[in-house]
């Protein structure tokens, strides 16, 4: 996997054809209907034992950047009232909370930002197109994600609300890389609209305030469609705890609509300490709402 240069691109790219993906193993994950809804506090104690075991591996073959591996999600959905409920937990080491802090170049005499990363969790559902699990594969799809942080998002007690397109019809200010079999992917990706919740801190790179100063600070938000996804996660023993949930149908155009009676395709990522293409992801799953 190469990241493109958009210099470097000829306008032949943009008229490459779609070429299908191979077709994609699926599992199913049924939504149950909830007696009451759970508060989203990271403690899943009120969810009771009904857990289904997702398996995650890297999403990348021989990724040297992965820090997550392969592993075992415990994940469980339901429906109460016209809201959906995600409740999941894995194993971790550590809860990573930093997000590139500021550091201090006592050689040099100033800052830049450091590698640090805070743990991340996703979910992703189809929107349009033909859903893959990759996203840098020869397909045309649209997907809704829910993006939680751990050292961000979760202090507003919210997952980022998000818009992805990948495409091989040349996109401008996209993300550019090149697929397997020598083709260009974009990827755009949007925050939904709104005001988020946490900002990059700006510092004078020269005036010290310290050894580290926090990458990110944190703003009145989330505010508008960016903060659809109510979420809380909680570090103890070994184990990330998270619980998210939004409305089945929003309203907003750049967010899926989830029917009882009915079945979406996703899929679940983690990032530990990490970003981008280095997470480790889930076959696609089957969301069946046809039990409600």
């Amino acid at each position: 996997m190469k990241r493109l240069n958009a210099s470097l691109l000829v306008a032949a790219v943009a008229s490459t054809p779609l070429i299908a993906p191979a077709a994609l193993a699926e599992t199913r994950v049924a939504v149950s209907a909830l007696a009451a809804a759970p508060a989203i506090d990271g403690d899943l104690s009120d969810w009771g034992d009904n857990w289904q075991k997702v398996h995650i591996k890297p999403a990348l073959a021989d990724d040297d950047k992965n820090r997550t591996g392969e592993l075992e999600v415990e994940l469980q959905v339901g429906v109460a009232g016209d809201e959906v409920f995600f409740a999941a937990r894995w194993p971790d080491a550590q809860a990573d909370l930093k997000y590139r802090p500021w550091e201090w170049n006592k050689r040099r005499k100033k800052y830049s930002r450091g590698k640090d990363r805070d743990d991340m969790f996703a979910v992703r559902f189809d929107m349009a197109g033909d859903f893959n699990t990759c996203m840098i594969e020869d397909a045309d799809y649209e997907v809704d994600v829910w993006l939680w942080s751990a050292g961000r998002s979760n202090e507003r007690d919210y997952a980022t609300d998000m818009w992805h397109k990948i495409t091989l019809d040349r996109l401008e200010n996209a993300a550019e890389y090149e697929t397997p079999s020598g083709n260009t992917v974009y990827i755009q990706k949007e925050a939904d609209a709104g005001l988020p919740g946490f900002e990059n801190t700006r510092v004078k790179r020269t005036d010290f305030q310290g050894d580290e100063v926090p990458g990110i600070e944190f703003t009145p938000g989330p505010r508008g469609s960016i903060g659809d996804v109510a979420a809380k996660g909680v570090w103890k023993d070994g184990y990330w705890h998270l619980e998210l949930k939004r409305k089945l149908e929003t309203g907003h155009d750049d967010d899926v609509v989830l029917k009882r009676g009915g079945t979406k395709k996703g899929q679940i990522a983690f990032f530990n300490e990490n970003y981008a293409e280095h997470k480790s992801v889930s076959d696609a799953l089957v969301f069946d709402f046809s039990g409600l």
